[in-house]
């Protein structure tokens, strides 16, 4: 009897989860619509400065690895020069810089709003996704700048474009485990987005986005190719873009998988802390 009650009271408690849903959904695209607008409120430029943000960078980039230390590319359908080797590091750094932006603000969201945390109705789970949604709409920008620059310079538009949803899935799942991870966490620990900032920084730098996959070393391929989930997601932004074919379907398989893991991990750790955040805040 027991078992039959507890299953039961599983069932209504999954019924009334799923009717919340389209609620939530609702209240996370009206706080990520405000995030946005609250962001670059009165200047000029407005939601265009986080792509030129990301362009100032990929100059910055294009000269040092390929104008001063001489990287080369054989990127089918383009001239060896600085403009391929621009697009081809823009690929890369898009999801990086969607990743990364959206995983430090994330980061603080909680401690952020202590006003919210301490309301009782509200979803405490909506505060992390805000800022990493926030930071690949903004991300989206690039792509499209991305998107029309190779084809310019191609003179074509891969269809393959129309499977970079199945990227965006392990990309999002992947800054949002980690989002809820590392919210969770500097509620108890201020030293957290501190080091973030250095972890992520020796992230960038043994992440094939800089330099072509060729170049790692045999003996630690396993771990940067294999073991790290954003090669498998630069590797596909360029495939998808601009060689209109998927070369890295288990790169990404296996990025997927782990950001799956990333996900649940990141959001089990979060919910068993979230009865504490009110206290401590």
């Amino acid at each position: 009897m027991k078992g039959v009650v507890h299953r039961a009271g599983r069932v209504s408690r999954w019924r009334f989860a799923n009717s919340q849903l389209p609620l939530k959904l609702n209240l996370l695209s009206t706080l990520v619509r405000r995030d946005l607008e609250a962001r670059y409120k009165g200047s000029i430029l407005g939601n265009l400065w986080p792509l030129l943000n990301q362009l100032s960078q990929l100059l910055i980039y294009t000269y040092v690895f390929s104008i001063v230390l001489k990287v080369k590319l054989n990127l089918e359908g383009f001239p060896d020069n600085e403009l391929a080797f621009g697009l081809w590091l823009f690929a890369g750094l898009i999801p990086w810089f969607a990743f990364t932006n959206g995983l430090t603000q994330a980061a603080a969201s909680v401690v952020g709003q202590p006003n919210l945390v301490k309301k009782v109705v509200f979803p405490l789970g909506l505060l992390p996704l805000v800022p990493i949604f926030s930071a690949f709409i903004e991300s989206s920008f690039g792509l499209i700048a991305l998107i029309v620059l190779t084809a310019l310079s191609a003179q074509i538009l891969h269809s393959t474009i129309w499977l970079l949803p199945l990227v965006w899935i392990p990309q999002v799942l992947l800054t949002a485990g980690l989002g809820y991870l590392t919210a969770g966490l500097t509620v108890f620990l201020r030293d957290i987005p501190q080091s973030l900032s250095v972890i992520l920084n020796l992230w960038f730098y043994v992440t094939p986005i800089l330099y072509p996959v060729s170049k790692v070393p045999e003996s630690w391929q396993v771990w940067i190719i294999w073991c790290n989930p954003i090669t498998g997601l630069s590797e596909a932004y360029r495939d998808l873009i601009l060689v209109g074919e998927m070369r890295h379907w288990g790169e990404l398989a296996i990025s997927s998988m782990i950001a799956l893991v990333i996900f649940y991990g990141g959001l089990w750790v979060y919910r068993r802390l979230r009865p504490a955040f009110a206290d401590v805040l």
